[in-house]
């Protein structure tokens, strides 16, 4: 990994503020921000959540100051998880019922066994900056110019301290995970979080772009993120090779459709769809020029993603185009799921909201 050094404090949160549409609060993290527990809220779940997941049937959202909200009647209702930091998270993962995990700011990865009810904080920046800089000097003692540039910038990434967020999470299992983040950071855990070990070398990007987004079809597992840069590993994460994308700007994530078919998407609601494992790709029409945050693709196959503006883009050809959908009240969303009624539940800048597709969205016409 080839961090950018050098970077003032100030210059780290500009890139991640600019590039993450979300990311309400500075990147870097207070270091009290580590130990002190998110506040409870009464107007909790009408703060900025950032992602959404399912835990079996509960609903769980995250966002601002170390919210965590959980939902067991399909999102009519929230309460509020108790949480360890107050720092912003990003995104949110569950393997089941009982076990999850959430990162964010603050290079923070936290864990629950009940659901979300409780979490604890299994890693922070501090910690992640020390284990890329032990396998930095550890290569490093093996010689070579790549190897000593390499231990120069975890020597930067330990003087900047807390700042670098992660922004995705992927848990195979109740042990086998891995995190991405800002910076190109990337680190994996066979314990279920209790060891974790930078494979951030595992991935072809020199110039530590923004790592945004996690997606798994079948043994492949994609990681999309700045610059059209798009990678894909087979049966694990221990390799990982770089597909070619026309694109420039940042993806936020990608999708998998029911024929193989690969959609990525992003920044100035750019849509990429590639129906030969990525050998070439296609320019999809959206509709507009809204940035895509986050995507799902439903048990049926149809493929859907939400906007800055509000709306959700619908697809019931694997990808091939997309179809306008605009909530009645709408505001910027970060992050969608369906809940076990079949409804969507969506989080966002003005929290999470439940609605259902037939009769709450009025379609828009291209």
């Amino acid at each position: 990994m080839q961090m950018k050094s050098g970077l003032t404090r100030t210059m780290v949160e500009m890139a991640v503020l600019l590039t993450l549409p979300f990311a309400v609060t500075g990147a870097h993290a207070e270091p009290e921000l580590l130990v002190r527990p998110a506040i409870h809220d009464t107007r909790a779940s009408n703060r900025v959540m950032l992602a959404i997941s399912r835990a079996g049937e509960r609903l769980v959202a995250v966002g601002e100051h170390g919210i965590i909200l959980l939902s067991d009647d399909n999102g009519k209702t929230w309460t509020q998880a108790s949480v360890p930091v107050s720092l912003t998270l990003t995104n949110v993962r569950f393997v089941d019922a009982t076990n999850g995990w959430a990162v964010g700011h603050g290079g923070v990865v936290l864990h629950t066994v009940d659901g979300g009810k409780n979490w604890i904080k299994q890693l922070d920046g501090v910690q992640a900056a020390a284990l890329v800089h032990e396998a930095a000097a550890a290569a490093a003692g093996e010689g070579g110019e790549d190897a000593r540039r390499a231990l120069a910038a975890a020597d930067q990434l330990v003087a900047d301290g807390p700042d670098k967020p992660f922004l995705d999470v992927y848990f195979a299992d109740e042990r086998r995970g891995l995190i991405v983040g800002a910076y190109g950071l990337a680190f994996a855990t066979e314990d279920g979080g209790k060891h974790w070990r930078s494979i951030s070398e595992r991935i072809p990007n020199p110039q530590g772009l923004h790592l945004y987004s996690i997606n798994v079809s079948g043994n492949e597992l994609f990681i999309a993120g700045e610059q059209g840069s798009l990678f894909r590993a087979t049966g694990g994460w221990e390799s990982f090779t770089r597909i070619a994308t026309p694109y420039a700007g940042t993806y936020f994530g990608s999708l998998v459709a029911n024929n193989n078919a690969i959609v990525v998407f992003g920044l100035r609601g750019n849509i990429y769809r590639s129906g030969d494992a990525g050998q070439t790709w296609q320019k999809i029409d959206g509709g507009n020029t809204t940035t895509l945050t986050a995507g799902l693709r439903l048990p049926d196959g149809r493929l859907l993603l939400v906007n800055q503006a509000g709306q959700l883009l619908q697809s019931h050809d694997a990808g091939s185009s997309f179809r306008q959908l605009t909530l009645r009240s709408a505001s910027a969303l970060s992050g969608i799921t369906q809940a076990a009624d079949g409804s969507l539940v969506l989080s966002g800048v003005r929290g999470v909201t439940s609605v259902t597709l037939a009769t709450q969205f009025a379609e828009q016409k291209q």
